[in-house]
């Protein structure tokens, strides 16, 4: 994957220019925002959705279903029926001042959007969830031309583990093949990169095995293209045991993946930034990449809902990169502007965390 040329060389030099510079912004949650929409079920639906299925099929499709389905929760969904929302949450967190817009795609697979029986939109929904990002960060750049914004193309877990069997009275039995999800990885990817994306990130890795079938798909994919994008991986630690759900430490996680040459290695997700903080650490020991992480407004209270505030939780992240321990940062569930635009004030006077240096035979 390495060898090949990149497939944006003058945005990859920029966004390595900036890396190298500062520490740079990620952007927060979006569910979070989009929850304060309150949308029901006909908001979600939009138009072309307004029977519960896609309007736009045939009659003789398979996703055609006449009683349709509810659609209500299908965030990504709200890129085709709400494209106005999700520019105005990309607008809202480049304000803030995040250097990076994660695309609206988390659950842009095949897999996940067949449980709303749309698993046909993949593509689509990727190609325009890049498309809004890239006009979001455009229109940024062009206002700050010192300083460019960059387009991450997210792809999500899916919701179906390689590692792990869903039926507890069968453990040898799996709902998915890694080929099965190689091939939604290589879909979804195809929709990002057509779109606009400068980087894409694997991200909210809770099974390594699901990740090495993504890392197998952009590899694929790259070759197929004869060039490539950066790459970020970012991992969760789904409890305070210190593992992700398929039974991986910080370190283990990381010589997993270490293969795929990353930009970036990181945690996100599951725990606050105080949880996170020793698997950061353990990061920023051995990585030879750059480190992330985008943690939750702390842990979820009885309701659900996050009650970290951007004070105390930009608190905690300057104490990281006080200490030398990020490249990159941002938030995941439960943080919103405010969360970001606190946690780029705290980091903005440290520099950012070194790579170390390696030999050639290393490098």
């Amino acid at each position: 994957m390495s060898t090949l040329p990149w497939l944006h060389p003058d945005r990859v030099a920029l966004l390595e220019q900036a890396l190298r510079q500062r520490i740079l912004i990620l952007d927060g949650g979006m569910g979070t925002m989009l929850q304060a929409h309150e949308l029901d079920e006909q908001g979600f639906r939009g138009e072309r959705f307004e029977q519960g299925h896609d309007g736009h099929a045939q009659v003789h499709d398979n996703h055609a279903h006449p009683g349709g389905c509810d659609l209500k929760g299908n965030n990504d969904l709200l890129t085709l029926t709400m494209p106005q929302i999700i520019r105005g949450v990309h607008d809202a967190y480049l304000e803030a001042g995040a250097d990076l817009i994660e695309t609206n795609t988390f659950n842009s697979t095949r897999i996940s959007q067949a449980d709303y029986k749309l698993q046909h939109l993949a593509y689509e929904l990727n190609l325009a969830g890049a498309r809004l990002a890239r006009a979001a960060c455009d229109a940024m750049s062009a206002k700050t031309p010192d300083r460019p914004r960059f387009v991450i193309g997210v792809l999500g877990p899916t919701s179906r583990t390689a590692s792990l069997s869903p039926d507890v009275n069968d453990p040898g039995f799996r709902n998915v093949t890694f080929e099965e999800l190689a091939e939604n990885y290589a879909e979804s990817a195809n929709g990002l990169i057509d779109g606009g994306a400068d980087v894409l990130m694997v991200e909210t890795i809770f099974d390594t095995l699901n990740a090495k079938a993504a890392l197998f798909a952009l590899s694929e994919l790259f070759h197929q293209r004869g060039a490539r994008l950066p790459v970020m991986i970012s991992g969760t630690i789904t409890d305070r045991s210190g593992r992700t759900l398929s039974g991986q430490t910080a370190e283990a996680f990381y010589y997993s993946v270490r293969h795929a040459r990353p930009l970036s290695v990181g945690f996100n997700c599951a725990l606050g930034a105080d949880d996170l903080r020793p698997h950061i650490q353990t990061l920023a020991n051995l990585a030879e990449s750059y480190v992330s992480t985008h943690p939750n407004a702390g842990l979820p209270n009885a309701f659900g809902e996050y009650d970290e505030t951007p004070e105390h939780m930009a608190a905690v992240i300057g104490g990281f990169a006080r200490d030398g321990l990020l490249n990159l940062v941002g938030g995941c569930c439960g943080t919103t502007p405010a969360h970001i635009r606190a946690i780029a004030a705290a980091v903005r006077n440290h520099p950012p965390r070194a790579l170390p240096s390696l030999d050639a035979e290393a490098a």
